[in-house]
């Protein structure tokens, strides 16, 4: 391009207020400065912009239609360099993140809304799926942070706790322990439970197994290839009970009431962490992080 952003800048303010010596003071530079910038412009689009007299300026009719479009043309470099900073300060991109448990409730709900409405111009997205499968996009690149019921292998991945949920009892209606306003792990013993072979369901078995075995004796659990929600979704026809994590009690089923689950301390709680890749440098995973760490009084560093 013959001309540059600055002198622009010089053109409009001449023409907004009609002088070179008041253009000058409001830009803080030198009048002469400002002056021969214009003059520079001038020759190098092939005409006068504006017609000088001792009492100031005032704009040729090709130079009216000249600073019409030299606005536009300034409000968009303006726009670039603050999407570029935006960028680089993690306030605009994009952002991924995968989890293995639903967010129809509970705390990665709420801090996805919370990250959402602080930060607008971020794209977010997510992804449900195994472990497996997500740790496999972390390494790719393809998700920046993976947020998983209990743990998982990580080597090469930078891992933090994040916080706990309750641990639910999703149960019939009519079922005998609907009354209560908390079950027991023993009140369970003798229940069959239904869960999905798709995370969080054997991280959900083998929490099952650690507090309901008795004498050698396995709990019932059936795991079944079908999703969380369909499972949910025949609990009501007393085929059974099942496990789940506070952040899917959001989502309703036909006569299906969730219920948490008390331990001998007190209320059962399940551990989320997040994982992501230590040489990710998303500026946005890092106002994340930032944002997770501040909202739940973490501690962990962020390179």
């Amino acid at each position: 391009m013959p001309f540059d952003i600055r002198q622009l800048r010089y053109a409009i303010a001449a023409a907004d207020h009609g002088s070179f010596y008041r253009a000058s003071r409001v830009l803080d530079v030198e009048q002469s400065t400002l002056s021969r910038a214009i003059l520079k412009l001038e020759r190098v689009i092939g005409g006068r912009i504006f017609n000088r007299s001792q009492g100031g300026v005032s704009m040729t009719l090709a130079g009216a239609q000249f600073i019409r479009a030299a606005r536009s043309m300034v409000a968009n470099a303006d726009k670039m360099v603050a999407t570029m900073r935006a960028a680089g300060q993690g306030r605009a991109g994009g952002l991924m993140i995968g989890h293995n448990s639903a967010i129809s409730a509970g705390h990665l709900r709420a801090t996805i809304l919370g990250w959402r409405a602080a930060n607008p111009d971020v794209e977010i997205d997510g992804v449900e799926a195994d472990r497996g499968a997500l740790l496999a996009g972390l390494d790719t690149g393809e998700i920046d942070i993976a947020v998983l019921v209990g743990e998982a292998g990580h080597a090469g991945f930078r891992r933090e706790g994040l916080w706990n949920e309750r641990v639910m009892a999703a149960l019939p209606a009519d079922h005998a322990l609907a009354a209560s306003e908390a079950v027991h792990w023993t009140d369970l013993r003798r229940e069959r439970f239904l869960l999905p072979a798709a995370d969080p369901g054997p991280e959900i078995r083998d929490l099952l197994l650690g507090r309901l075995m008795m004498a050698g004796e396995p709990p019932d659990i059936r795991m079944h290839q079908a999703s969380r929600e369909a499972i949910l979704s025949v609990l009501g026809g007393g085929l059974g009970v099942s496990i789940v994590c506070e952040g899917a009690t959001g989502a309703r089923y036909p006569d299906v009431i969730y219920r948490p689950v008390q331990g001998e301390q007190g209320p059962a709680f399940i551990n989320y962490s997040g994982y992501w890749r230590k040489d990710n440098a998303n500026p946005a995973l890092r106002r994340f992080l930032a944002f997770v760490r501040d909202r739940y009084a973490l501690s962990f560093d962020i390179p």
